[in-house]
C-alpha cells in the first residue's frame, strides 16, 4: 500500500468519529512511520517488530485547567505502517487494522488504559 493510501484511511477513520469524540482532538497530531525509533521503543518496553501504535503525550483525562495556557507542544500519535503491512494478508485485513490501531491510540489520548481500550475495541 502507497503511503497516500495508508494516510488516506488514517483520515478516514478520524473523519468518521462520532462528533463528541472529533471535537476533543485537539494539540495531537498523527505521524507514520515504518519503525519506532529509540525513544518510542523505550517508552513502550517491546521490540521494533511488534509496535504498531503508540501515543504520547498528556492523555485528556489528566489535563489540567493550566493546560494550554504557555505554549504545549502537540501529543503525539504513531502508526507503525510497516509493522501493520507485516502481519495483514489482505488489503482489508490491513485497512481494518489500520482503523483498528489509530482508533486504539486515540483511546489512550482520551485517557483509557490498555484494559478500557480493548474492551471498547473488543467488537470492532
Amino acid at each position: 500500500m502507497t503511503p497516500e493510501e495508508f494516510e488516506k484511511i488514517i483520515e478516514e477513520t478520524i473523519e468518521n468519529l462520532p462528533d463528541e469524540i472529533k471535537q476533543k482532538l485537539d494539540n495531537v497530531v498523527f505521524i507514520v512511520q515504518d519503525y519506532p525509533d529509540a525513544e518510542e521503543l523505550k517508552r513502550a518496553k517491546t521490540s521494533k517488530h511488534n509496535l504498531l501504535g503508540l501515543y504520547t503525550g498528556i492523555p485528556l483525562s489528566k489535563r489540567g485547567t493550566s493546560y494550554g495556557m504557555y505554549p504545549t507542544t502537540p501529543d503525539r500519535i504513531f502508526i507503525f505502517k510497516a509493522n501493520i503491512e507485516r502481519i495483514c494478508k489482505t488489503e482489508s485485513e490491513l485497512r481494518n487494522k489500520i482503523k483498528e490501531v489509530v482508533l486504539h491510540e486515540i483511546g489512550h489520548y482520551l485517557g483509557m488504559s490498555e484494559a478500557e481500550v480493548r474492551r471498547a475495541l473488543k467488537d470492532f
